[in-house]
């Protein structure tokens, strides 16, 4: 039965580190406009003036509460609820990593002096980049900037032909 289960837990772990992956993609843009268009200077700097271990356990209050939105997406959808667990899903993943994303941009020097933290977070480094050094990762990223790129063709254009109907009408 160990024999069974190692793979099954093994190919599980991969599965939840890529979605982790490719939401994390989606997060730091949205993470980084969040950091340069809302204001929040007092939190901020309470953010900032935590020691190092509370802010590891403010850097894990959104993994915390936001985790178990897996399961119930899964339930969700497992008893016909497909497009509300594919929402709870994708804005409670979104939520969970942009929060995770800008709290460890804030706490990252003090989170750097837990050792058992620098441990984890090199594991998770070394896992992230065998992951984006795969063929599928490659791919997966080339499909999605062919697709960044066509979208945006798209609207460039629709904007184009709306900007010279306004004018033709003037």
């Amino acid at each position: 039965m160990k024999r069974i289960l190692k793979p099954v837990t093994y190919i599980l772990a991969a599965i939840y580190f890529l979605v982790d992956a490719v939401f994390m993609a989606l997060a730091r843009p949205i993470s980084r406009w969040l950091g340069r268009h809302l204001e929040f200077k007092r939190l901020r700097a309470w953010i900032r003036s935590l020691p190092p271990y509370p802010s590891l356990a403010l850097f894990s209050v959104p993994v915390i509460i936001l985790e178990p939105i897996k399961p119930l997406a899964a339930y969700l959808a497992a008893t016909g609820q497909v497009l509300s667990g594919a929402a709870a899903f994708i804005i409670g993943e979104l939520l969970k990593l942009v929060l995770v994303e800008r709290l460890f941009h804030l706490t990252r020097d003090k989170l750097m002096r837990i050792p058992a933290f620098v441990c984890v977070y090199g594991k998770f480094t070394e896992v992230r980049a065998w992951l984006q050094a795969t063929e599928a990762w490659r791919t997966v990223r080339a499909l999605s900037h062919a697709a960044r790129d066509y979208v945006a063709r798209a609207i460039a254009r629709l904007a184009g032909g709306f900007s010279r109907l306004v004018t033709s009408r003037d």
